[in-house]
Order: C-alpha cells, then sequence, then structure tokens
C-alpha cells in the first residue's frame, strides 16, 4: 500500500471505532496489512503536517466540566489583537474570525460552570469587549466523523437535551487531563497513560468504554484538522425558529449528510435571535452556499430568517480542555 492510500485511509476509517486494546497501532496495522512502525510513523508525519491534531476522545459537550460557545463584536482594526488576548486562555480551544458583525467566535471549557463563568469573565476583561455565551441547549447531531471521499453515512439524529454533567473522582479527572492531550504515538500508549495518573492499563480501557458508553466520549479515534485536508470554506448557518419546532427541524437538519454539528443555543436578544446553528464545511464556498440554499429549500426554511457566517481566519483549534 502507498503512504498516500495508507495516509487516506488513517485519516477516512479511523475517526471512530478506534480499537481500545493494549496495542490499538498493531491492531490498526494488521486491518491495513502494514507494519506496526509504518501506522505510527504515518500517524506523526500526518500530525507534524497540521492534518491530524491528535488521536484520541472527543468528549461530548457539557458532559465532563462546563462549556459554551461564545461571540463578540470586535472593531476590525482591532481584532487580531483581542483575538491574541483570548487564546492566551487555556480554556479557549477553537477562536475564529466570522463574517459578521458578531465577528469573533469561539468555544470555552472548563471543569465546572463556576470556573467557566469565572473564566467568562475573565476573558471579557482581558479582550475590553461584551461578550454573548450562547451555551449548548439541545443536539441533534450524531457525530459520525468527518468523510473525505463524499460518501457520508446518513444518521438518524434524535433530539437530546443536554444531559447533566457527570461527576467525576480524582483518578478519572487525571485520566481527562491526559486524554485531552491525545493519544501517545507509542506502540502500548494506555499502558503508559496509565503509569502517568497511578493506574492501571484495565482501569483506563475499562473508564474510556464506559465513558463511550455513556455518552461522555462522542467518538475515540483520529481527529481530523479540515482545512489542511481541503475543506477551506465552512459556514455556520443559523435561524430562528418558532420554539415549538425548533427540535423536528434541528433533526430533519441533522440527518442531512452535509450538516456536521447541529445545536439548538440560546437567543440573546435583541442582539441575536437565532436559536438553531448549523455547520456546513465545503472545498469552496460557491459549493456551501449552494448546499446552504438547497437546504433551506427543501426543509421549507425559506421565510425564516437566517444568516450565514463564512468563517474567515483560524485564529485557534485544538481540543477542549476540562481538567
Amino acid at each position: 500500500m502507498n503512504s498516500s492510500s495508507l495516509d487516506f485511509q488513517l485519516l477516512n476509517d479511523f475517526q471512530r471505532d478506534f480499537p481500545l486494546v493494549s496495542a490499538p497501532f498493531a491492531e490498526l496495522a494488521a486491518r491495513l496489512g502494514v507494519a506496526e512502525k509504518v501506522v505510527l510513523g504515518r500517524l506523526e508525519n500526518l500530525r507534524r503536517e497540521g492534518k491530524i491534531s491528535r488521536v484520541g476522545a472527543v468528549f461530548a459537550p457539557k458532559r465532563i466540566g462546563a462549556s459554551t460557545l461564545a461571540a463578540m463584536a470586535v472593531p476590525p482594526e482591532k481584532l487580531e489583537a483581542v483575538a491574541a488576548a483570548v487564546n492566551r486562555f487555556p480554556e479557549v480551544n477553537h477562536n475564529y474570525e466570522r463574517e459578521h458583525r458578531y465577528n469573533l467566535w469561539f468555544v470555552v471549557t472548563a471543569a465546572t460552570e463556576g470556573r467557566l463563568q469565572a473564566s467568562l469573565g475573565a476573558i471579557e476583561k482581558a479582550a475590553g469587549y461584551p461578550l454573548l455565551a450562547l451555551p449548548l441547549l439541545e443536539e441533534f447531531h450524531i457525530d459520525l466523523g468527518f468523510c473525505l471521499n463524499g460518501d457520508k453515512k446518513k444518521c438518524v439524529a434524535t433530539a437530546q437535551p443536554v444531559q447533566p454533567t457527570a461527576l467525576i473522582d480524582e483518578a478519572e479527572r487525571r485520566l481527562v487531563s491526559v486524554l485531552q492531550e491525545g493519544l501517545p504515538l507509542f506502540i502500548r500508549p494506555f499502558a503508559l497513560i496509565a503509569e502517568r495518573i497511578g493506574a492501571s492499563e484495565p482501569e483506563v480501557l475499562g473508564r474510556i468504554r464506559r465513558w463511550l458508553e455513556e455518552g461522555a466520549i462522542k467518538r475515540f479515534g483520529v481527529v481530523v484538522r479540515h482545512q489542511e485536508l481541503g475543506y477551506r470554506a465552512n459556514a455556520m448557518l443559523v435561524h430562528d425558529i418558532p420554539d415549538e419546532q425548533v427540535s423536528d427541524i434541528g433533526r430533519a437538519l441533522a440527518e442531512e449528510p452535509a450538516v456536521t454539528l447541529c445545536y439548538r443555543r440560546p437567543r440573546r436578544l435583541p442582539d441575536w435571535p437565532y436559536n438553531l446553528f448549523c455547520m456546513i464545511h465545503g472545498r469552496e464556498r460557491g459549493e456551501v452556499e449552494t448546499i446552504i440554499a438547497d437546504l433551506r429549500q427543501r426543509h421549507g426554511l425559506e421565510t425564516a430568517a437566517h444568516e450565514v457566517l463564512f468563517s474567515l481566519t483560524r485564529f485557534k483549534q485544538n481540543g477542549a480542555r476540562y481538567a
């Protein structure tokens, strides 16, 4: 197998259903018909190239710790300086410029709701501009990873109100703190993690499996970076939907293969009247605009108030930090 074909399979096929066994990279190698050292070498190369951010857990929002999407309206000439001030906070894991009066959008995570609110206050003070906090209220999309060959699986979406934050003990918090950095690219990564946190390898694997079953971890596998893989156009499509209809419409949009994320978040009147958020990625802007027009027409949303916020600059993108 040549390196480009191997890279594609690693990127596309193992974003989920990653083998949770003592020697996972040997298992991947066996499935792919190559040597374990080849798999480790290609993953390290993909990480250096920026095509993957890590191999590991994607935690569900607000299941372990607390999180929110936040937005600021910043004068364009001050945007880079404000973005840099926001980026200094380790609680911020994604930070983008988008086309809108609210032009800075970032995600903030923390171990508890109290720490999250304290972080939001500190970020607002450091930035010098008021912030809109838009926490997740209802989740519609079932995460299937990011398909790279257009053969996207259709998912059956369900409206899932935000679950209570799981209480975790100190040993579990230590595990979260290591997992959020990603798996070490090592022949026995779970044994290495276990040694770091003072647990056994079976305990680490068992806890990860339970979190997956409970939904606290959405998926475990290769976490790709869309822009580096050629998906340079991404837009946040927001609608103002009557509250009694938002769950049904959210479920319908979430089942669309082109929609990568779909959530309900609160309105913040009078500044922000939108309550349904979808993310759509494409290789170019025109492709995304065509997808959005088609979605709105087929789902009877032509008259619904909406905006399309294309991403312009990626100031920060890494894994969420809950511990």
